[in-house]
């Protein structure tokens, strides 16, 4: 084992009666949306860490919306080393253990399973929230009543991950879908429901009939105890699982940047929705939020929409529209 790195709290959080936990996913391309963020910020930033709504960037948004429901502290980053030019500044104020660094993008699947072994040390009990960084809700209190419910819920239900899913507007055919079951009969203080089936970007006639028999968007806001997470990720990829856990020794010392460089230099990339929700929706619970104003903000017409419902300005950097028209 290499030499233990000093860190400063949260290693101490986890002794605490609270195991509320965090983990904001920040460590995505963005590659769809970098037309835009080309012309705002002037380079290949991911849109995470671009203004593309106000002031502040998705990141900054995101981060002060979590903090709402958890305690900064028990809050972790996840983000990818490519991207570091980009993101200094904004965790500067953050604990080096709150900021794990991928050596780069493999997907959402091993930046999840990267949170979780290490969550398992800061805390064994640790009940985890999951948020994506690129979302936006415009009834932000709300929200965050579901969230805590949904914390709620993966207490009294064990071994379900609760997903957070929203009431369709339209026929979406780039977002996850869940099919409630029954409802669970032990319920918390909102109805919580059994996963019939997840339904990961089905085509235009599926999204239609799925919006017609009362299904839900996957938020991908997720919910769970990180034992929970931990025996999904065993049961669907058991080999990207054992290349984590073989790492455990080098967690927290000097030697775990070049355990996880050549760890990710090996594996391909895997999505969580895909690869892990899809085949096991029995271990899953859906918690429907109605709609909360909720878009992940992924494609340009989806930011167009948001800053319109915001009555913000519709001015955009010289020559997108026109960009937008002549490729779209």
């Amino acid at each position: 084992m290499g030499k233990e790195i000093q860190w400063s709290s949260p290693l101490t959080i986890g002794d605490s009666c609270d195991h509320r936990w965090s983990v904001i996913l920040a460590g995505g391309d963005g590659k769809r949306l970098l037309p835009l963020t080309r012309k705002i910020a002037g380079d290949d930033r991911p849109k995470q860490f671009c203004a593309v709504l106000d002031g502040d960037t998705l990141l900054d948004q995101t981060r002060r919306r979590v903090k709402r429901i958890i305690k900064p502290l028990q809050t972790l980053l996840v983000v990818t080393k490519t991207h570091e030019r980009f993101y200094t500044d904004q965790v500067a104020g953050s604990p080096p253990s709150c900021v794990l660094a991928q050596p780069c993008n493999r997907g959402t699947a091993p930046a999840i399973l990267f949170s979780l072994v290490r969550l398992r040390q800061l805390d064994p009990r640790a009940v985890v929230a999951f948020f994506p960084s690129d979302h936006y809700f415009a009834d932000e209190a709300d929200f965050s009543a579901h969230v805590d419910s949904a914390f709620d819920a993966a207490r009294s239900f064990g071994d379900k991950v609760v997903l957070l899913g929203i009431a369709p507007s339209s026929a979406e055919v780039e977002y996850g879908w869940i099919e409630p079951g029954a409802p669970f009969t032990n319920q918390i203080s909102r109805a919580v429901f059994r996963v019939r089936r997840f339904w990961e970007k089905p085509d235009l006639s599926v999204a239609s009939a799925l919006m017609e028999q009362g299904c839900l968007w996957n938020s991908f806001v997720m919910v769970g105890q990180v034992d929970s997470f931990l025996g999904l990720i065993r049961r669907t990829l058991p080999n990207l699982f054992a290349l984590f856990e073989s790492i455990r020794p080098s967690l927290f010392t000097s030697e775990e940047p070049a355990s996880l460089l050549k760890l990710f230099s090996g594996i391909r990339v895997s999505s969580f929705s895909g690869d892990v929700l899809v085949p096991y929706p029995e271990h899953l619970a859906v918690l429907p939020c109605g709609n909360l104003g909720w878009s992940d903000l992924g494609e340009a017409s989806r930011v167009l929409s948001v800053r319109a419902n915001k009555g913000l300005r519709a001015e955009w950097p010289s020559g997108y529209r026109e960009e937008q028209e002549a490729t779209g």
